[in-house]
């Protein structure tokens, strides 16, 4: 995807990677939306298969880690002009993330304004092997997510590598399907849906994976949105990279490279079918009110 360099003033961006921005320890492989709960059980899993760690331990930790208070470490924080411009040309991966960053705020800034909705920037923030969020402590193997607490989008890019290579999901598009889907968590938090959803979780416990499961399928229709919005930037390929990266991340997959029977009423994220058909949705159409998960 062709997309234009960033402009310093126009993302906001924080860095916890210390002065070396080193990558390191593996990564876990889901997507989760920012609270306990949400994707916690499949980015467990596959921790498990793929490097061997314990899934109660990386639960109980996020359970922790969510009393704990968010914010950065002091020397940390980087938002706009210099500071941005070099945490996102640390390497191509920062600069590659930071890029799409500009492009959904563009987007996004367009279409919700348009729509009367009150549009803030998230803020994209890196970290390498474990960092701190609102939402409690950012560990490498959570894989990215988005906390509403503190409007962040938490990202290793190391991340990026390990979807190549544990993945087999390759691909410029691939990798900035990750930034666009976690940004559709953010527009559900600017709408008030995830709260209204979350909420929902709690009065129906039985009901709460269902929920999540509609709640991220809506994100990568997002997703799909944004790209379609942005086609004249799109080059060949893209489309079937973006769907392949898709279908790897899907709970039935996932649970199958993990070694486990996919259960549909332990899924968290969707089908690697689901996935797929909502992402294309959203670049077919190129309407958010096409993405309406939750009255399907």
């Amino acid at each position: 995807m062709k997309l234009d360099e960033f402009d310093p003033g126009s993302v906001d961006v924080e860095d916890q990677r210390g002065g070396g921005g080193g990558f390191g320890l593996p990564m876990g492989l889901g997507m989760g939306g920012g609270r306990m709960g949400c994707g916690t059980l499949v980015i467990a899993l596959i921790a498990a298969a793929i490097f061997g760690v314990n899934p109660l331990q990386l639960i109980g930790s996020r359970e922790q880690g969510g009393e704990q208070v968010g914010g950065t470490l002091p020397g940390q924080e980087a938002r706009g002009g210099s500071s941005a411009q070099e945490s996102c040309t640390v390497d191509e991966a920062s600069r590659e993330s930071c890029n799409a960053l500009s492009s959904l705020n563009k987007t996004w800034g367009t279409v919700l304004r348009g729509s009367g909705v009150e549009f803030s920037r998230p803020k994209l923030v890196f970290y390498a092997q474990q960092g701190r969020s609102g939402c409690g402590a950012a560990q490498s193997a959570m894989g990215p997510f988005y906390c509403p607490t503190d409007n962040g989008i938490y990202l290793d890019t190391d991340f990026y590598r390990q979807m190549s290579e544990q993945l087999g999901a390759s691909g410029g598009f691939a990798r900035d399907y990750v930034i666009a889907h976690e940004y559709g968590h953010h527009i559900q938090n600017l709408t008030g849906l995830s709260e209204k959803v979350h909420a929902a979780q709690e009065r129906t416990p039985d009901q709460a994976n269902a929920l999540s499961v509609r709640l991220e399928l809506q994100a990568d229709c997002y997703a799909g949105v944004w790209a379609a919005k942005n086609r004249d930037r799109l080059e060949p390929g893209d489309m079937e990279s973006g769907l392949n990266a898709a279908h790897q991340i899907g709970d039935d997959t996932l649970m199958k490279s993990a070694g486990r029977r996919p259960v549909e009423a332990s899924f968290t994220h969707g089908s690697s079918a689901q996935r797929m058909a909502w992402l294309r949705k959203g670049m077919d159409s190129g309407d958010p009110n096409a993405c309406d998960t939750f009255g399907q």
